[in-house]
């Protein structure tokens, strides 16, 4: 009997028990984007469409415990993180995947909601920097998580062509800066080893959008698994979060700021 063998991703992130963002969007948007998703949990969170009630981190050594099981069995074809909320487990993480010569790492630097609330400490951003970021395929930041990594104040498109620019000559890494609602809509800024790329987009007006930055980083990611290159892998996850997005599903119930839609539905 033929078996073909099915592409692997990996995400490290946190679990989201309403679905709609973090481990659980992720393995259904890789479900979605026809690879197999497996998981390292960083964090269990309380949350539903209203908000966040409670949050336990896992031990480092238990994350590291985890790494273990699924790069000593089934190596992935790509890898992204999310959310990690402090130093130690960042650590790890970055420890975990240089060992195992892990590729296609596409790091979601989870630090700043759109609200403007920082999500994680300082020395995790520290560590992020030093040691994750540095082996690193792709870094997706929004405006406020690329002023950080930047030192730059971001105001309009020149800005953020300019951080995009300084983050990857620092780094060492390809980034995908989002523009979001506060300068220019669903436009993207990509720049890899010198070549500068806007991915623009139609805003679409549905509220139903907690998630997007978790389901876009798994899309690319997927690709990458697929073996398509980083700019084929943006753009291909650009389209199926417009298509997901413009499908206009909702779950039909609750009305918080958070309330999102089945973002992993493919197209």
């Amino acid at each position: 009997m033929n078996y073909s063998k099915i592409k692997t991703a990996l995400t490290i992130a946190g679990s989201d028990s309403s679905g709609g963002a973090g481990i659980q969007a992720d393995l259904k948007t890789m479900l979605a984007n026809g690879v197999y998703g497996m998981s390292a949990i960083t964090a269990l969170t309380a949350q539903n469409t209203m908000g966040v009630t409670a949050i336990s981190e896992v031990t480092p050594e238990f994350l590291g415990q985890q790494l273990d099981a699924i790069f000593t069995d089934i190596f992935p074809d790509a890898v992204k993180t999310g959310m990690v909320a402090n130093a130690e487990l960042v650590g790890i993480i970055a420890e975990r995947l240089a060992f195992y010569g892990a590729r296609n790492i596409v790091v979601d630097p989870v630090m700043i909601a759109t609200s403007g609330a920082r999500l994680i400490s300082e020395n995790a951003v520290e560590t992020l920097r030093e040691k994750l970021l540095p082996i690193a395929t792709l870094v997706t930041p929004n405006i406020p998580e690329a002023e950080v990594l930047s030192g730059m104040r971001i105001a309009d498109k020149s800005d953020m062509e300019e951080a995009a620019e300084y983050i990857s000559r620092v780094y060492g890494c390809a980034v995908l800066l989002k523009g979001g609602h506060s300068i220019n809509d669903a436009n993207d800024m990509f720049y890899d080893n010198e070549e500068m790329t806007w991915f623009e987009s139609i805003r679409i007006d549905n509220p139903n959008t907690h998630g997007t930055g978790c389901t876009l980083s798994s899309a690319i990611a997927s690709n990458l698994a697929k073996g398509y290159d980083l700019k084929q892998s943006v753009q291909l996850a650009k389209e199926y979060i417009s298509g997901a997005l413009s499908a206009m599903l909702d779950l039909g119930k609750g009305s918080g700021p958070m309330h999102h839609g089945y973002l992993f539905q493919e197209k």
